[in-house]
């Protein structure tokens, strides 16, 4: 039985449509002004009634006083506030198209006993999944793609959301390796104290894996926690090239990352951290950034017993590096709602989070946690062009993003709500 292969020509004219409004305007070596705007580069000090140049994808000029030069598109931001794009540094937007149907979700690997080292994010990226331009919509110009799993998950990966092949979209792969210590269950283990014996009994054999690879080769090793693959991903994090990106929310789970980065001269970084404000002293001294939510106001569960909707106001007073998250429990962080992260910076400064810091932890914070900071988070010269033109507060339920630049293309393509709303918003007649 053959197919057919021939297909409407009005279907073929509708398609090209959709795709064309999702490619950004090609005219990226001209410059573009962005003037009269109330500018937070985020680097320095808020700049009134200042200008963002920038041309061929890169930020050139920033201030008060930036000459315009002759030919340059301009964009008139008077009234209007100029941010850099936030970043999203616990999303799945990209590898989850909807929760409830498996094939959707590419986001969590089996892995060799519960160890999915090798797994990388941008394997299952797809760059033309409807969520990313959901996610731009909301000003969100990167993101941070975390994988699930059961003891180590995988690799992260830190993007930018432009249109093109998986590749192009990577700023930063792996970003950091992911694991977590919160349950014995999912780790496939009996007790939460082994989880963390694992861990230990992982880096020992991959420190012997660095030491004695022709040895392992020849089999004259004993057998080691896992497979070679996932024991060669794992060497970067013990070299201090990568960071591990540690679920954990109890107290207890978050001192014993703490010290398992202590012990192996591992690079940690806290995710979830519901009791964090408990050990703020103790982050701050190992130089432990927290990535952290502000919607739960009340434990949903026993490890997040001490849970509080100021922890992370209470991490910065104290001097903890802190960006912010969606809530796993609220699904907050998933991808539809990828674009949220605004909302969840505007909820964090009701509860005592400065403004200035909020937005630092949305933009330039995950930057710098996650090595990219040279890129992306800030309006200063040299980085690239993500840049985001708000109508008002960015942090307000009532604010638009007017202008939403990723490396210096503009995108305003429709959304999916839009394009539902289009089809069915006049009904079928009655037959």
């Amino acid at each position: 039985m053959s197919l057919s292969l021939r297909v409407p020509m009005a279907r073929v004219i509708a398609v090209a449509v959709v795709i064309s409004a999702a490619i950004p305007s090609t005219a990226a070596a001209q410059a573009v002004a962005i003037v009269g705007g109330t500018v937070f580069p985020v680097s320095g000090p808020k700049i009134e009634r200042g200008t963002v140049l920038f041309r061929d994808g890169r930020i050139v000029a920033v201030g008060a006083n930036v000459p315009v030069p002759a030919g340059a598109t301009t964009i008139d931001a008077t009234g209007k506030w100029v941010t850099p794009g936030f970043v999203n540094a616990g999303t799945s937007v990209g590898v989850v198209e909807v929760d409830a149907v498996e094939e959707t979700v590419d986001q969590t690997a089996v892995g060799d006993h519960a160890i999915a080292a090798s797994f990388s994010m941008i394997d299952g990226l797809n760059p033309a999944s409807p969520m990313i331009a959901q996610a731009r919509a909301g000003g969100v110009t990167s993101a941070v793609l975390v994988p699930g799993g059961h003891l180590v998950y995988g690799q992260a990966a830190f993007i930018d959301l432009v249109a093109g092949p998986a590749t192009a979209l990577v700023v930063k792969a792996p970003a950091a390796m992911v694991a977590q210590i919160t349950s014995a269950e999912r780790a496939q283990l009996g007790a939460r104290g082994e989880v963390i014996d694992r861990l230990r009994g992982l880096f020992d054999d991959v420190r012997l894996y660095m030491r004695r690879p022709a040895d392992y080769d020849r089999g004259d090793l004993h057998r080691l926690s896992a497979a070679p693959r996932e024991l060669a991903a794992l060497v970067p994090v013990l070299q201090g090239r990568e960071p591990l990106l540690v679920v954990a929310n109890r107290a207890s789970d978050i001192e014993n990352a703490v010290r398992l980065g202590h012990d192996y001269g591992i690079k940690i970084i806290i995710a979830g951290g519901a009791e964090a404000w408990q050990l703020a002293p103790a982050l701050v001294a190992a130089h432990v950034p927290v990535l952290t939510g502000a919607l739960d106001n009340a434990p949903q569960s026993f490890s997040t017993l001490g849970q509080r909707q100021d922890n992370a106001a209470r991490l910065r007073r104290a001097g903890v590096q802190v960006v912010i998250v969606g809530n796993s429990d609220t699904e907050d962080e998933g991808a539809f709602n990828a674009r949220n992260i605004g909302q969840d910076a505007g909820t964090a400064v009701a509860y005592g989070l400065p403004w200035d810091d909020a937005l630092r932890a949305i933009t330039l914070a995950p930057a710098e946690v996650f090595g990219v900071a040279d890129r992306v988070g800030s309006l200063a010269v040299g980085r690239e062009a993500n840049i985001v033109v708000w109508t008002g507060d960015p942090f307000e339920l009532s604010t638009r993003a007017e202008h939403v630049y990723v490396r210096g293309h503009e995108y305003s393509e429709p959304l999916r709500e839009d394009l539902l709303t289009q089809r069915y918003k006049t009904l079928p007649p009655k037959y």
